[in-house]
């Protein structure tokens, strides 16, 4: 895998060794953030099921300020940490070993507002919908922040999720990239 643009543009990144994972290719990579920048006049991110770390080491690369990575997986977290370490970006990321849904109550708590937030569960166990009204209910999200959901063709969601708005929906052979919106 390789960071598609931006600052760290051409580097490789490893990929999570093992079948556990499913890598966003550079293909779909590049269509999301042709979708939502492709660059960033800073910001913060949150990749809730990081894998490797290449979505949120691409909007790093593309220029958000700091990137908070999601993964229950210890081998994931170790990837995550070699990439990040690879680009001599650990300061600008924040790594946690644990289950989306205990990070996402600890943001809650903690009042922390995201820009942009990558949602890219496992496909046969994805809880979007859940997500989605967590994220909306708890205001994770800043005004004109930017959800990216990816998830198989055949999955649909809702058009809003209280004030997140879909703003895009398309298809990548068996990939739905559906983007939503905060309304101001």
């Amino acid at each position: 895998m390789r960071i598609v643009a931006g600052t760290y543009r051409s580097r490789i990144i490893k990929a999570v060794e093992g079948t556990h994972t499913r890598p966003t290719t550079d293909k779909i990579k590049e269509a999301v953030f042709s979708s939502i920048g492709p660059y960033f006049d800073g910001g913060v991110m949150l990749d809730l099921f990081a894998g490797s770390g290449n979505i949120g080491l691409e909007a790093l690369s593309r220029g958000m300020d700091t990137i908070y990575f999601c993964d229950h997986h210890p081998r994931s977290v170790a990837t995550i940490k070699s990439n990040c370490a690879s680009l001599h970006v650990q300061d600008a990321c924040h790594i946690y070993t644990c289950d989306y849904q205990s990070l996402l109550r600890q943001l809650a708590q903690k009042n922390m507002t995201f820009d942009l937030i990558y949602l890219d569960p496992p496909y046969r166990k994805q809880r979007i919908h859940d997500i989605m009204t967590f994220i909306s209910q708890h205001a994770l999200l800043k005004k004109q922040g930017i959800v990216v959901a990816e998830s198989l063709k055949e999955d649909t969601f809702e058009d809003t999720y209280i004030d997140l708005y879909k703003c895009k929906d398309k298809t990548y052979g068996i990939t739905r990239i559906t983007i939503y919106e905060r309304s101001l």
